[in-house]
């Protein structure tokens, strides 16, 4: 497989839960398969595949993928929260899919895994930065959204302002001379 196939194979690769992991329909399509027919070996075969080899995507999970991806939920879309495969659930998934295809793939998709997994660990000053920088960007997001919430309760008192208190009625009556 040429080194264009490689990066294809590196650019089905999703980091989730921490987790390098490739989705379902990504793995079924590079094996041949459907996607119907990965995801029932995989039940089928659920003992093969412990949490940190294979895992059902959460309802958000799904669809912050969905808006990433401009998918539809309806009528041609998916219907079923994704499954996402680890490297060593991408390769019992070769296993139990038993065909030549599926074999071969397999090598390629764990060459994709490790080629990411060299290129990080090569970078840890890089990968430290990262992190820093996502946590001053975090911070600097929990500021900003204050101000911001701050700002729209001012706006909401000016469009809504709290009702004026009610003049004083005078007594009807004798009491008053």
């Amino acid at each position: 497989m040429p080194e264009t196939d490689l990066a294809l194979i590196e650019q089905r690769i999703y980091t989730i839960r921490g987790v390098r992991v490739i989705l379902d329909s990504d793995l079924a399509a590079l094996y041949g398969v459907t996607t119907k027919r990965l995801n029932e070996q995989y039940r089928r075969n659920r003992k093969r595949f412990p949490e940190d080899f294979a895992f059902q995507l959460t309802a958000e999970e799904a669809n912050s993928l969905r808006s990433q991806f401009a998918t539809s939920s309806s009528h041609g879309g998916r219907r079923y929260r994704p499954y996402a495969f680890t490297e060593h659930g991408a390769l019992m998934a070769a296993n139990i899919l038993n065909s030549a295809r599926a074999v071969q793939m397999s090598i390629f998709v764990v060459r994709a895994f490790a080629k990411m997994r060299e290129a990080l660990r090569g970078t840890p000053e890089l990968a430290r930065k990262l992190a820093a920088l996502e946590k001053k960007l975090t911070a600097r997001l929990d500021v900003h959204e204050a101000a911001i919430v701050q700002v729209l309760r001012e706006v909401m008192q000016i469009l809504n302002p709290p009702p004026e208190p009610e003049p004083p009625r005078r007594r009807i009556g004798f009491d008053q001379l």
